[in-house]
């Protein structure tokens, strides 16, 4: 199962799907700055399962949660914006309410800075900035799970 982590578009939502049509994932996870961007690229989204997340500037999107846990592949994620748990000041907080949720994985935004890593049995994602060109990806496989953000592939228009 491969998972596009999108976040922090504001207002970019031609970057946003660019990434959803360059990546051909199977489920695709917001996580905040943007969900006028996220709502307006639902219709391009072909896979079944999708999960998103309010961040600190979506003032008018108060049907949507700051936090969620979701399940990829029976694999659990937690997913936030990271804003609430203050991960501009490190991922501690973050790390202990992904685990006490029984999360696998812990997916976040906010600080628009791409980062992976495993801790304490935990996969950490912040998949950096949508708007500064960058998506995560999660790869569930038999064999494993990989997490890693990359640049956001654009075509450059031939003459």
């Amino acid at each position: 199962m491969r998972i596009l982590v999108l976040s922090d578009s504001h207002g970019d939502s031609l970057s946003m799907r660019t990434a959803i049509r360059s990546n051909s994932p199977d489920a695709v996870i917001f996580l905040g700055d943007g969900i006028r961007d996220w709502e307006a690229n639902l219709p391009f989204i072909m896979c079944k399962k999708t999960a998103a997340v309010r961040g600190n500037c979506d003032f008018y999107a108060d049907n949507y949660p700051l936090k969620t846990i979701e399940d990829f592949g029976n694999i659990s994620v937690y997913c936030t914006h990271g804003h609430s748990e203050g991960v501009k000041y490190g991922l501690d907080t973050l790390t202990k309410c992904a685990l006490e949720a029984h999360a696998k994985i812990a997916v976040y935004g906010h600080t628009h800075i791409p980062f992976s890593s495993y801790r304490d049995g935990l996969y950490i994602l912040n998949p950096g900035s949508v708007r500064q060109n960058s998506c995560g990806i999660i790869e569930i496989t038999p064999q494993g799970i990989l997490c890693f953000s990359k640049n956001i592939v654009t075509e450059i228009p031939h003459n």
